[in-house]
């Protein structure tokens, strides 16, 4: 059987991908080999050689995403933290920008106190990113995860029981509205942090095709000005935190000033801070229960 080189494969996927206006064709490139290779991207140079099937593979792949399809899709998989989630049609795909909340997360349960096993409520869940990755880095912490969208859950559902099999603390999923004023009212004043990636984009914005052919609308767009989930998880937030508890809660690029706003606006927060992503543009509004 004779095998083919992966480099020149590589190279013609990259081109193929640019010449789609995928936004980071080698990345991607490179992440799909190493899937049909069932290496790390960081392993390739140790397997040069594809034989005829996964050369066809990986050219069918490449294709394929070459119409815009998402790459976690066509893996399976996305990252958060330390864990990978399964992902696919009718779910969310966690983003990289969503690291930076999970970050200051953990580092505000870090840098408080506790008497108590700490409370973590992840509204808006999707896959269970959020949840399940807090729960992997604090198996000690009590979670929960609130979800409406039954396709969603159904995902998270899946993430949480392959979480369990590999040994992490279960989490607690509730299909509910993470808006409702009823919400977990036993956690009132309970929780130690509240995390949340909303539907946030405004209606009428253009998006890349991987974003609005493929995620779920219904996890994407929060009204004219992106606000409008957002304004109805403020005051269930702010029921959930105790005294010195932290929310960190994704935004629009444009609404960074506007969350915050609101979050002083109920007069109960402290420590009100706008962060940015990783290309420098506001992404979440952080602060701690007065």
């Amino acid at each position: 059987m004779t095998r083919a080189p992966l480099r020149p494969a590589l190279l013609a996927a990259v081109e193929t991908l640019r010449a789609a206006g995928v936004p980071s064709p080698r990345v991607d490139a490179e992440q799909l080999a190493a899937h049909v290779l069932g290496v790390q991207r960081s392993r390739l140079l140790l397997a040069p050689l594809l034989t005829p099937e996964q050369l066809a593979d990986l050219r069918g792949l490449v294709e394929r995403r070459a119409q815009r399809i998402p790459l976690q899709h066509l893996i399976g998989h996305a990252a958060m933290g330390r864990i990978d989630l399964e992902v696919g049609p009718g779910v969310f795909i966690p983003r990289p920008e969503t690291e930076l909340v999970f970050a200051w997360a953990l580092a505000h349960l870090e840098a408080v106190r506790h008497d108590h096993a700490p409370i973590v409520v992840d509204l808006c869940t999707g896959s269970g990113a959020l949840a399940l990755a807090i729960a992997h880095a604090r198996p000690d912490a009590e979670v929960h995860a609130v979800e409406l969208d039954p396709t969603a859950l159904s995902w998270a559902r899946r993430n949480a029981d392959l979480r369990i099999a590999a040994g992490d603390t279960a989490i607690t999923l509730h299909a509910d509205d993470a808006t409702d004023p009823g919400l977990l009212t036993d956690l009132d004043g309970r929780a130690d942090i509240v995390v949340s990636n909303p539907p946030y984009i405004p209606v009428g914005a253009r998006l890349d095709p991987e974003v609005a052919d493929h995620d779920p609308h219904i996890a994407l767009f929060g009204g004219s000005d992106g606000l409008d989930v957002i304004r109805g998880l403020v005051p269930v937030i702010t029921r959930l935190l105790r005294p010195g508890g932290g929310t960190a809660i994704e935004h629009d690029d444009s609404n960074g000033s506007a969350l915050a706003t609101l979050l002083s606006d109920t007069g109960a927060f402290t420590g009100i801070a706008e962060h940015p992503d990783l290309a420098g543009k506001p992404r979440f509004v952080a602060a701690v229960r007065g």
